[in-house]
């Protein structure tokens, strides 16, 4: 699938997620992030598997397996305040790149909810970055 391809289906993937309440046709359920480009500082709106833990979410950069990051990835490494959208419900997070066996507990976890990324990290020389994505508490 090429670049133009993949933005315009997120494009249609992000429409319907917001105007089902969060849920896609014939779709494992999802969560929306929005980021800020790494080098634009634009808003961007990705759909990643809805992979829970803890109180948190789990992001894991996998790409299919392909042997290099999804933008995203770069997006969160530059600027990673976001903002998560599961449901209906909308809420500031940070994302934090885990690793080590932090990162292995929660590649387990995301395996479970969503076996194909034991697939997508036999395919590929990279590890899999995975990034915990945790509520920030807003003010008062």
């Amino acid at each position: 699938m090429k670049d133009a391809e993949f933005i315009e289906n997120n494009v249609k993937v992000v429409e319907e997620f917001r105007a089902n309440g969060g849920k896609v046709a014939g779709g494992a359920p999802l969560i929306l992030i929005t980021t800020k480009g790494a080098k634009t500082g634009q808003e961007r709106v990705y759909p990643l598997m809805a992979v829970p833990y803890d109180d948190s979410y789990l992001a894991v950069a996998s790409k299919g397996g392909a042997p290099k990051h999804p933008q995203w990835y770069h997006n969160l490494m530059a600027h990673p305040d976001i903002t998560v959208e599961v449901g209906t419900e909308k809420f500031p997070a940070r994302a934090t790149l885990l690793s080590g066996e932090e990162r292995a507990k929660a590649f387990a976890k995301a395996a479970q909810v969503f076996p194909p990324y034991s697939e997508f990290q036999q395919k590929t020389a990279r590890e899999l970055p995975v990034f915990l994505l945790k509520r920030v508490k807003e003010d008062a």
